[in-house]
């Protein structure tokens, strides 16, 4: 009689069910921290955005600006006067674009335009920039939205934080 070497059919049956019971217990914590990575690279460029605008508007007679546009090319004819060519800009182009990022679809809104002879056409008072799931519960699970005042508000369940114009509601969830 030949030795024959080899796994049995239930050695192999258990190896499967085993990996199956591992892949059960791991996938959905993999989705976990893939959400996890989403909202905290939303809420990054949230902060980027804030930031830009800040320093925007120190350079721009005080004003924030309304269209995102003078943020990513801020030596065009039609941004900051006198800006310099060479000088850098505020923003990425791509947060600028709106396009959805990180799992998060984003909107801006401006408030209204400020037509000053020393500041850009585009200038503005106040700002919004919202921030929600592509998918509730898979990309993302919180709503983000922030204005010109820095604050970040959230909501639990992925919707938009809510309110009108360029404003955040006095009553939402501030992110500590």
């Amino acid at each position: 009689m030949q030795n024959q070497k080899g796994f049995t059919l239930v050695e192999l049956l258990i190896v499967v069910a085993i990996i199956g019971i591992i892949a059960a217990i791991a996938i959905p914590s993999l989705v976990r921290a893939r959400v996890s990575a989403n909202e905290s690279a939303t809420i990054g460029d949230i902060r980027a955005l804030i930031s830009a605008q800040a320093a925007y508007q120190s350079a721009n007679a005080g004003f924030y600006d309304g269209a995102l546009s003078c943020l990513t090319a801020p030596s065009n004819a039609a941004c900051i006067p006198s800006y310099p060519g060479f000088a850098p800009t505020f923003l990425d182009s791509q947060l600028a674009s709106l396009q959805p990022k990180s799992g998060y679809n984003r909107f801006f809104q401006g408030g209204p335009v400020m037509a000053l002879p020393t500041a850009s056409g585009t200038s503005t008072a106040a700002y919004r920039y919202d921030a929600t799931p592509v998918m509730i519960g898979q990309t993302g699970v919180r709503g983000y939205a922030a204005d010109f005042s820095g604050r970040i508000c959230f909501t639990i369940d992925g919707v938009s934080v809510g309110g009108g114009g360029a404003t955040l509601p006095g009553t939402c969830l501030v992110l500590r």
